[in-house]
């Protein structure tokens, strides 16, 4: 299925109506089916899907890698259905996970039942010997330039990528900034990269850095801007939380000393 679509529009500006037409990402319903069970329905561009259920099956808590026997992407109508046959002993935690979410792409929570799972307690990240320089923080934000052709296309899309010492490594788009992150984390340990950093171009809310602390990245880098309790959470699990950050600065809110004039991994 294409990820992007050219539609006929009108331009308004000071040299009067042009018409003309403009790239727009596909937005799609996609619904992620865990052993023959619907989990979750989200609106996503239609990309990376396998990546996708591999990462949301981690981030949301509902199996590991190990446990996944097999990934399928069915269409179905006007959407798709990627069916994720698990391995028994992940059951017991499909049972535990009660959560449909068909909402808006904006929205990470949508479908939550309660305050205990909108607020579950956060995965400590370990303790980790990655460190990275200023101009490596630097360069990691101005290299999501070029690893962004859908938006490059259409300015309409989110980007979550992967650095390690040798640069990005990795990246995925989608219209929902939670989608991209989550077929992110999918690629990452599906190809068992070593340690690195996540970059985002989006804000970071609580469920970014739950998403990320699941995946075990010590560091986390942001285009925008933390919530003030996004900034508590990543202090909590010991994350390296880097903010508002350009190829000519950047802020760090917390576990500053994992930035070091120095860069290593012991």
């Amino acid at each position: 299925m294409e990820t992007a679509r050219r539609l006929p529009r009108l331009s308004f500006g000071s040299g009067g109506i042009e018409q003309g037409s403009r790239p727009l990402p596909e937005e799609v319903a996609v619904a992620l089916s865990f052993n023959g069970s619907t989990q979750a329905v989200m609106m996503a561009t239609p990309a990376d899907l396998t990546d996708f259920a591999y990462g949301f099956a981690l981030t949301e808590g509902i199996a590991t890698p190990d446990q996944i026997d097999s990934v399928e992407i069915v269409p179905a109508g006007d959407g798709i259905d990627v069916q994720v046959w698990l391995t028994d002993d992940a059951e017991k935690r499909l049972a535990a996970r009660r959560r449909t979410m068909a909402g808006p792409v904006g929205c990470g929570l949508c479908g939550i039942d309660s305050i205990e799972q909108a607020m579950r307690p956060v995965a400590h990240v370990a303790p980790s010997p990655l460190r990275m320089t200023p101009a490596q923080v630097m360069r990691a934000v101005a290299s999501l330039i070029d690893r962004q052709p859908l938006h490059d296309q259409t300015r309409a899309a989110h980007c979550a990528a992967f650095w390690t010492p040798e640069g990005l490594v990795a990246a995925r788009e989608d219209v929902g900034r939670h989608n991209a992150l989550d077929k992110l984390v999918g690629h990452v340990i599906r190809a068992g990269y070593p340690q690195g950093a996540v970059v985002l171009t989006s804000r970071v809310s609580i469920d970014m850095v739950q998403k990320v602390c699941a995946l075990g990245a010590p560091i986390l880098i942001a285009v925008s801007a933390p919530t003030a309790h996004a900034v508590d959470l990543a202090e909590e699990a010991g994350l390296t939380l880097i903010a508002l950050a350009r190829p000519d600065r950047f802020e760090v809110f917390t576990h500053s000393d994992r930035v070091t004039e120095t860069a290593h991994v012991r």
